[in-house]
């Protein structure tokens, strides 16, 4: 007979744009550890999320696992906002959609109306028990935006938990092997339609 798992299941919460600014420091850990990014790369990327916390139908949500001794720590955040023609992630996906091929209006429908998914990230520690899909259901509950867009760097045979988890919730691809302005990795773009 196995043991009984007695870990008590994460708590997620919604926070308002003030609990992301109080708690940058723990939320963009939680996305230097699960991104495999060198130290000090927190410091490069603060400032926008908190740029980001102002931003028209901004939410966010994190995950936080309890410690023996009462504390808790954040294992898991995620937040996006609706998207916008003025925006610089727009703009970059609108080009990519045109370079591959994309009519105007197939364009226009798919940036016309969405919320874009910015951050999902869970703790490399926390990964594999249902806390992204958690974090992203919780996230985009009673959106009301057309649909939710994503990117997320390419990986070989999209084998790694992102990918998994985009595919089983129904993301299909908007843009393969695209590269951002100021970024060598290839990125896809995907989307779904909403509700989740």
């Amino acid at each position: 007979m196995s043991p009984v798992d007695t870990t008590p299941a994460p708590r997620l919460v919604e926070l308002s744009a003030g609990d992301l600014r109080a708690r940058l420091d723990e939320a963009l850990a939680v996305y230097v550890e699960a991104m495999d990014y060198p130290q000090g790369t927190e410091f490069h990327r603060a400032p926008m999320w908190t740029e980001h916390t102002g931003r028209p139908g901004w939410r966010g949500v994190a995950a936080f696992a309890a410690a023996p001794d009462g504390t808790e720590s954040m294992i898991g955040v995620a937040y996006g906002y609706r998207g916008a023609p003025h925006q610089w992630w727009q703009q970059q996906v609108r080009e990519g959609m045109r370079r591959t091929g994309a009519d105007r209006n197939t364009i226009e429908t798919v940036l016309g109306d969405y919320f874009e998914l910015t951050e999902l990230h869970v703790s490399p520690r926390a990964q594999g028990h249902g806390i992204g899909a958690a974090l992203l259901r919780m996230l985009l509950a009673g959106r009301t935006e057309a649909r939710v867009l994503l990117s997320t760097p390419e990986v070989p045979d999209e084998d790694n938990r992102a990918w998994r988890l985009y595919r089983r919730l129904g993301f299909t691809d908007v843009v393969r092997h695209f590269r951002f302005t100021g970024d060598s990795r290839p990125f896809a773009v995907l989307g779904r339609p909403l509700p989740l």
